[in-house]
């Protein structure tokens, strides 16, 4: 089965209502274009200028203006809507990072919180405690679409191999993987994980990505990717604003595992053990 993904690239800022009101034009621009599934970014809707703020802003899922609006764009325009994740308030006091998925009648069909969290010292003056803020989740997520299944996941939970092949191995045939990845690490390490992933699993990957550098000086890497079952790049998004598109086939996706069923060959295994001191 044949259907058009596109990838949203926006650079959120502090300011919810005109990050919502740009991405909303670009979710426009995409359906125009053909697109049947449009993936927005992480976060696509706000990034503070500090943890404080964040949690001051935040919303509950009942509350938060995001969920509404988008719900109401799908069922006019017809698609299928991403919304790569929101700040969802949590009973904890702080926040769960979580992605929706809505059908193109405005449906949430699925939502997942973020299972891995940011907590890295990069280099001098650029550190990130994801965890100050956030509640990780606990459960993996396969949404079902008219064109197979979609796994679930957000940003950081890119660098955890296990968690993608346990999607695929629940019948997962794409991947959604949207981020604010920082620039320092994407510029390392974004295209090779996003292909690891497409290719360990046989999986399509569609990774948007915010781009930019906002007020706060907080710079997001870009190259929101849409990347096929063998590990190619079938789009790039570059460094502005955007959307990028691609025809993708559940055909491939078959092709890829029967090529090489790595999928079928999983085996159990004890150990290791760490040698005693």
């Amino acid at each position: 089965m044949k259907f058009k993904v596109a990838c949203i690239q926006n650079c959120a800022d502090d300011d919810l209502a005109e990050n919502i009101t740009l991405a909303t034009e670009l979710v426009r621009a995409a359906r125009q274009a053909g697109a049947d599934l449009i993936c927005l970014p992480e976060n696509f809707s706000l990034i503070q200028v500090n943890d404080a703020r964040l949690l001051a802003q935040a919303h509950t899922e009942e509350s938060h203006p995001a969920i509404p609006h988008f719900k109401d764009l799908a069922r006019a325009l017809g698609a299928w809507i991403l919304m790569g994740s929101l700040a969802i308030k949590h009973a904890s006091g702080k926040i769960n990072n979580r992605s929706y998925l809505l059908d193109d009648s405005g449906r949430v069909i699925a939502s997942y919180n973020k299972l891995h969290l940011f907590d890295v010292n990069l280099k001098v003056g650029e550190s990130y405690r994801e965890s100050a803020t956030v509640e990780p989740g606990d459960r993996a997520v396969v949404a079902a679409t008219p064109w197979g299944g979609i796994g679930l996941s957000v940003c950081y939970d890119l660098r955890f191999a296990h968690l993608y092949r346990a999607l695929a191995q629940a019948g997962a045939q794409y991947l959604s993987i949207p981020a604010a990845f920082t620039r320092t690490t994407g510029q390392a390490h974004w295209h090779v994980l996003q292909r690891a992933r497409a290719i360990e699993t046989g999986s399509y990957v569609f990774a948007p990505g915010q781009c930019g550098i906002r007020r706060s000086g907080r710079a997001t890497y870009g190259h929101s990717l849409i990347v096929d079952p063998w590990g190619r790049i079938l789009a790039d998004g570059g460094d502005e604003s955007g959307f990028v598109i691609a025809e993708v086939d559940s055909a491939r996706v078959e092709e890829a595992r029967r090529m090489i069923p790595a999928l079928q060959h999983d085996r159990g295994f004890t150990g290791p053990e760490a040698d005693a001191l």
